[in-house]
């Protein structure tokens, strides 16, 4: 298995994407500690883990808040030895569908405020734990390059994520931390076939000095340490 004994957390493990994650590492033997604002939707996605084995830890917790976040990553050091691999998939509140001459300010800068927000908080929170130990993997979940009509600020928003963790891997990367940014080509209709696989945009130091251990997929371009 790809990531037997790994530690790996999930913000966002409810939605369609984050859970989806969270039961690929767990097929690949991860231990996963999934996050969110609900609770029972939580416990849904850790049941269907644990009922084909795996193992999956749930907390509640909204990811705009720094403390919260701190909190839940020292925790899950603590009690499993460390975090390998952090992914935020959690919702940015986006608001599409009207031309940006249209929208109010504040409409088009909510997705990029918090998908900034929640993307430096859970990134930052479980590099503390991971540059101690010289490795692991933060994964950012953003959308496409192309510009694409009355998406509001979600463009904005991902390529203010790309900026982020540009700068989080020249400063991480050096210590051994792997970041990268998902970039989807979009989800198809239920009667359409499946987009290419999504591309990786990644930076980081030490690649080529790391094991072949890696995340399924989503997953960066290299192994992990």
């Amino acid at each position: 298995m790809l990531l037997q004994n790994r530690i790996t957390v999930v913000h966002g493990g409810s939605g369609a994407v984050g859970s989806a994650v969270a039961r690929a590492y767990a097929r690949e033997g991860a231990e996963v500690h999934l996050t969110g604002r609900t609770r029972a939707t939580l416990e849904d996605v850790a049941h269907s883990i644990r009922d084909e084995g795996g193992i999956a830890h749930v907390a509640v917790l909204d990811a705009v808040d720094r403390d919260a976040v701190e909190r839940h990553a020292a925790a899950v050091a603590d009690q499993s030895g460390g975090i390998d691999v952090c992914f935020n998939a959690t919702f940015n509140d986006d608001i599409q569908g009207t031309p940006l001459v249209d929208m109010r300010v504040g409409d088009v800068m909510q997705p990029v405020a918090k998908a900034v927000t929640t993307s430096f908080t859970v990134a930052t929170a479980a590099a503390r734990h991971m540059v101690g130990r010289g490795s692991g993997v933060i994964l950012v979940m953003a959308g496409g390059r192309e510009a694409i009509p009355n998406l509001g600020g979600s463009h904005v928003a991902w390529a203010a994520l790309a900026g982020l963790c540009r700068q989080l891997a020249a400063e991480l990367g050096p210590q051994g931390v792997r970041v990268a940014w998902l970039l989807s080509p979009g989800s198809p209709e239920p009667d359409e076939p499946d987009p290419e696989p999504p591309v990786c945009c990644c930076r980081g130091a030490r690649a080529t000095s790391m094991s072949p251990t890696r995340p399924s997929s989503p997953r960066p371009t290299g192994p992990l340490r």
